[in-house]
């Protein structure tokens, strides 16, 4: 996380930067690119990996310096970043952190408990002054409800122990704790840098409608489309080092840069054609030119170029061999899991027909991998059996990568696994070809794993899977870290692949295309098999919802056509009383779950879920809490 100060002159717009080059070594990543925010604008950034996505929000967060140009944040406004993996001091306690962190808030209420203890110890006009003008930065800032906020919305992500060392984190509650505090300080402009990665979709939903709600300015990355096409409004594409400019959402932006490269392919098919006719006049002439054919000459220099104008792009093709399946597939049998005492799959049963394709949803922690890792054999069962026919061959991405030799070349891990692989129409490969289909050049297959960036990690993972031609393919979170040109086309590959497929992904556009139905982790063990796509079962749990409203409509029109109420009916007295009781209770239980939650006695999977029923009392709390000052107003 990253709070820059703006330091520079007033502008009409939020942002403005001009001429910003960046390159590592021979690469050039970008050059002289120029461009603005205004006030209010939702803008992503698209392009390729490698390309200087993340480079350029870290320029603009002041993690690193632009080689040439300038940018510029208008004066006075809050400008908050969110990295891809947060720094954060893994020594400090979350408590610590907060106590510490350089935010707006946290700087103002620390000078007004500084302008308190001055005043205490000697009034005068200085110390009231000071006084006034603190008191004034918490009203502007509304720092005095700052405790209650922050607990709020670390409830709602998830975070409920705040004594644990962020060392102790995981990436994704790493993840969670900063967007929760940056969100906590209100900043007028935001910048994202793959949001979504490691937030459930229920997070990811309300932090959607969150965004898509407010009044801030905010520039991200991201390669949820869902999330992209509701939020942004503007789209800026970097591509080739150009930078072009949409306003609209996602689907818009397709349609406008398709429109674009098409334009580019047909002109330059003119230009080829008529390189070809220079050419052929140029192999004609005479060695003694004259005034007139040197011109010619030198404008055949201007036609090449525009000729090879359009750069040759990599791209991710995905086509293998894919082994027959038999009439046994796999049947899941009445399977359990615990961990300490914690169900987390519970007499669960499933069979696996040929083409079946499954989607896997829930909240983190749920047990969602853990149902991968029993299917997979990595992890053994406590209850229940798993039967797996004879032809099946699995293809497992596991969302944490798999372990590989750092000092390794790219060409010589993947002449390991296979020296020649067939595809899916016949044809035979070196392993340095397949590595071509997945976007690795050939200077790109000598580089040492160790030197692999994120993404390219992702698609090293993925070939190591499909070399060994899978016909039961297993994803977990196969979209963190490639980017919409790599997603685009394992899309396309799946929509194609004949083999059984079981898909976990918090991208919900992913899941909407590619599954017939999901497994749903409901919590304590229980799965719901739910057939049709996540839209449809999203829009079905908010039908269910929709019933309790009306109901509390009812109660409360009711009321105002009774006379003015003055005390409490018998069966109030009696609904306070028991309200006071079950608040208690409640009280009683947040209280010793929040002991067992720093005991340190339970592992990541038990954490979770006593987080998770903490939330849920915590709402039930404030509801009835709201109803019992409700009713206390009569109590005579």
């Amino acid at each position: 996380m990253y709070l820059c100060k703006p330091t520079q002159p007033a502008h009409m717009n939020y942002l403005s930067a001009e001429n910003l080059s960046k390159s590592y070594g021979e690469k050039t990543l970008f050059e002289n690119i120029s461009f603005g925010l205004n006030k209010g604008d939702k803008t992503a950034l698209i392009a390729n990996n490698g390309t200087g996505k993340t480079t350029l929000l870290r320029i603009l967060s002041g993690k690193e310096a632009t080689d040439t140009g300038s940018f510029v944040f208008r004066s006075g406004i809050k400008v908050a970043a969110l990295e891809q993996e947060p720094e954060l001091d893994s020594q400090l306690t979350l408590d610590e952190m907060v106590a510490t962190t350089n935010s707006s808030v946290m700087k103002a209420i620390r000078n007004y408990e500084k302008a308190v203890d001055d005043q205490s110890q000697d009034q005068n006009k200085d110390t009231q002054q000071a006084m006034e003008k603190a008191a004034t930065a918490m009203d502007h800032l509304q720092a005095w409800d700052y405790e209650r906020r922050l607990k709020q919305l670390l409830d709602l992500f998830r975070i409920t122990n705040t004594a644990q060392n962020i060392g102790s984190l995981s990436g994704g509650e790493r993840k969670r704790l900063a967007l929760a505090l940056i969100l906590l300080d209100e900043p007028d402009l935001l910048i994202l840098d793959e949001p979504t990665n490691h937030l459930d979709i229920d997070m990811i939903e309300w932090l959607e409608k969150y965004l898509s709600q407010s009044k801030l300015s905010i520039l991200m990355v991201t390669h949820d489309r869902y999330f992209l096409d509701r939020i942004c409004d503007h789209i800026i594409e970097m591509n080739a080092g150009q930078l072009f400019h949409h306003q609209g959402n996602y689907a818009y932006f397709l349609e406008k840069r398709e429109e674009r490269e098409s334009l580019q392919r047909t002109e330059t098919d003119k230009a080829r054609q008529l390189m070809k006719k220079e050419l052929e006049w140029l192999r004609r002439q005479p060695k003694a030119r004259t005034t007139k054919s040197k011109a010619r000459i030198d404008a055949f220099d201007h036609i090449e170029e525009k000729a090879k104008s359009i750069p040759i792009e990599a791209s991710l093709k995905l086509q293998i061999k894919t082994r027959r399946l038999g009439g046994k597939i796999l049947e899941l049998k009445d399977i359990e899991k615990q961990y300490d005492g914690q169900a987390i799959i519970s007499k669960f049963s499933f069979m696996f027909k040929k083409g079946e394709r499954v989607g896997i949803i829930g909240p983190n922690g749920s047990g969602k991998t853990t149902l991968l890792n029993l299917i997979s054999g990595a992890e053994s069962l406590d209850a229940g059996s798993i039967e797996t026919g004879e032809t099946v061959v699995f293809g497992y991405y596991q969302q944490n990568g798999i372990s590989l030799d750092q000092d390794q070349r790219v060409i010589d891990l993947v002449k390991d696994i296979a020296e020649v692989v067939e595809m899916g129409d016949g044809r035979k490969m070196t392993a340095s070809q397949f590595l071509g289909h997945f976007m690795f050049p050939p200077q790109s297959q000598h580089k040492y794993v160790s030197k692999l960036s994120g993404g390219e990690l992702r698609r090293l993972h993925l070939l190591t899977v499909l070399i060994k031609s899978p016909n039961f393919l297993i994803l977990d979170e196969p979209t963190n870290d490639l980017d919409l040109l790599a997603l685009n086309k394992l899309e396309e590959f799946l929509l194609h692949y004949k083999g059984c497929l079981i898909l976990v992904s918090h991208d919900r556009y992913f899941l909407d295309k590619l599954t017939d139905h999901l497994f749903v982790f409901e919590g304590n063990g229980k799965i719901k098999d739910h057939y049709g796509s996540y839209t449809k079962y999203k829009a079905a749990k908010e039908k269910l919802k929709e019933v309790p409203k009306e109901v509390k409509k009812k109660e409360i029109v009711k009321p105002k056509k009774a006379a003015i109420k003055t005390k409490l009916s018998f069966n109030e007295k009696r609904e306070f009383e028991q309200l006071e009781k079950d608040i208690q209770s409640l009280e009683d239980e947040k209280s010793q779950l929040e002991q067992d939650l720093n005991s340190g006695n339970h592992d990541y999977e038990a954490l979770n879920n006593l987080s998770s029923r903490i939330a849920e009392i915590i709402k039930t709390l404030d509801e009835k809490t709201l109803r019992w000052m409700e009713l206390a107003e009569y109590v005579q």
